[in-house]
């Protein structure tokens, strides 16, 4: 199994491994106010409605960026399931989708004051997060049996504690990347940390994984880190710098500069990017560059996919 600091292949070759993601699969509304969020009333905003959930956006964003993606997950039998069906597979998406009777599909709702922040958030993803850690059994041996050793199977944590460490279990050929998706699920993640090739995370879920305190500074978090089976990981802190383990060794990024309209799916952007130049053979510090650009992209566009997103737009930033 290559390890991430090796080059697997030519970095200037457009020929990609390919990414299996499981995770969710939700519909996204977000609500952009043309002034403060009124809480207790209504506020005038513009509302648009998306494909979302991590796993998918970061699969969306693969697609556009020229890698082979396969998405995994739960879906309910209802209206929401058969546009994102039907969306996702015209974006190029190969879709492994178990459709649960009596559930709703996964469903966002992002509320962003004028300045891009976010406001508020609510989500329902019973369809996944009461599901039996069995589900996708099926699907992935089917996938595991034709993966070989460069495919990258990414999980995000909205997968239950139980889901993370079977897939993880399994012999699944290639490496393995997740994502901590939020502080309250990244707890989900402590089982497996040691069977992970890497770990994306922002401040509050390494607060979350490490337990230290919420002003615990970000070289504290990465040592935390460090100590918990991890082999690698990349730490975001909102605008501050990027700190990036690889083969024992920390290393600092600065984000990139760039105007806000839409904190939505950055995180997810920078995972994306950094998850296409590992697939293109870059090693991870090398990939992570990617990851910042295709971040800085996502922030100055409306929702969590940017229209300009594509490789030439990341190698040109």
């Amino acid at each position: 199994m290559p390890a991430f600091h090796e080059t697997v292949q030519n970095v200037t070759s457009a020929i990609s491994s390919p990414v299996i993601a499981i995770g969710a699969i939700h519909y996204d509304t977000i609500a952009h106010a043309s002034e403060p969020i009124r809480p207790e009333t209504s506020t005038p905003s513009r509302l648009n409605a998306k494909p979302g959930g991590v796993a998918t956006n970061i699969a969306r964003a693969l697609v556009r960026l020229g890698v082979g993606t396969r998405l995994v997950g739960a879906v309910g039998e209802d209206g929401a399931a058969d546009m994102l069906s039907r969306q996702l597979s015209q974006e190029g998406l190969e879709l492994h989708v178990k459709a649960r009777k009596g559930f709703a599909t996964g469903q966002y709702l992002a509320l962003h004051n004028p300045a891009g922040d976010l406001a508020a958030a609510c989500v329902d993803d019973r369809v996944l997060s009461q599901a039996p850690e069995d589900l996708f059994d099926g699907i992935v041996a089917d996938l595991a049996a034709n993966a070989t050793d460069d495919t990258i199977w990414f999980l995000d944590a909205n997968l239950t504690a139980a889901m993370l460490i079977r897939l993880t279990g399994r012999a699944l050929p290639g490496r393995l990347v997740a994502n901590a998706v939020s502080d309250a699920k990244a707890v989900r993640l402590r089982g497996v940390l040691g069977k992970l090739d890497c770990l994306m995370l922002n401040r509050g879920e390494a607060v979350t994984l490490t337990g230290l305190s919420r002003d615990t500074s970000s070289e504290d978090l990465a040592a935390a880190l460090s100590q918990t089976g991890l082999k690698s990981f990349v730490l975001t802190s909102a605008a501050s710098d990027v700190l990036v383990l690889e083969s024992g060794k920390l290393h600092r990024f600065a984000p990139l500069q760039t105007d806000i309209v839409d904190v939505t799916g950055a995180g997810d952007a920078l995972t994306a990017g950094t998850v296409a130049a590992l697939a293109r053979g870059y090693g991870l510090t090398q990939a992570v560059p990617f990851g910042l650009a295709a971040a800085a992209l996502t922030l100055r566009s409306t929702g969590a996919l940017a229209e300009e997103l594509s490789w030439d737009a990341l190698a040109n930033f």
